[in-house]
C-alpha cells in the first residue's frame, strides 16, 4: 500500500507539473487530460475542463507524487479549492476489504465527498473529508489507470 501526497490545482496543473518534474528531478511523469478518457455524453464536460489534468504522477528518487485540477462543474461537490489547503493523502492499494475498512473508519464524523463505488477509472475509487479537516482519496487502480489511458493515448 502507498500513502501518497495529492496536490489539487484549480486549472494550473499542467504548470505545476513542469515545476515539480523539474525541481524534484523527476525520473518518470504520467499525465491523463479528461480529453484522454471517454465522456459522458449526457454530462459532457466545457472545453476548457477537457484541457485540465485528470489525473498525474511523477516519480522522483523513490518517491511520488500525484496531482489533478479541480473541475469547476465539480466544486459544488468538493467545495472551492484554497490555496494551501490543496493537499491530499491518496491512498492506493489493491486489497479493497482493506480500503473498505480505512475508508469506513476515516469517515465518522467526517464527511464523505464520494462514497468508495467501481468507477470508469477504477473499481474502487471514494474521497473524504476527515473529523480533522485532511482530504483523502482512495484508488485501487491508480497507476494501472494512467499506464491504460497513456498506452490508448500514445497509440493514436
Amino acid at each position: 500500500m502507498s500513502a501518497i501526497a495529492y496536490l489539487n490545482f484549480d486549472g494550473v496543473a499542467e504548470q505545476a507539473i513542469g515545476f515539480y518534474s523539474e525541481a524534484l528531478q523527476a525520473t518518470e511523469v504520467k499525465k491523463v487530460h479528461f480529453k484522454d478518457f471517454p465522456q459522458d455524453p449526457n454530462y459532457p464536460l466545457p472545453e476548457r475542463e477537457l484541457n485540465m489534468i485528470m489525473e498525474c504522477s511523477i516519480e522522483f528518487a523513490g518517491g511520488k507524487i500525484m496531482m489533478s485540477d479541480l473541475l469547476p462543474s465539480m466544486k459544488g461537490m468538493t467545495g472551492e479549492l484554497t490555496k494551501g489547503k490543496n493537499v491530499w493523502i491518496s491512498l492506493v492499494y489493491e486489497d479493497k476489504q482493506k480500503m473498505e475498512r480505512y475508508f469506513n473508519h476515516l469517515s465518522i464524523d467526517g464527511h464523505v465527498i464520494m462514497p468508495l463505488s467501481n468507477t470508469p477509472w477504477s473499481s474502487c475509487f471514494g474521497m473524504l473529508v476527515d473529523r480533522f479537516g485532511v482530504c483523502w482519496k482512495f484508488n485501487s487502480d491508480a497507476d494501472m489507470f494512467l499506464d491504460k489511458v497513456l498506452s490508448n493515448t500514445n497509440g493514436k
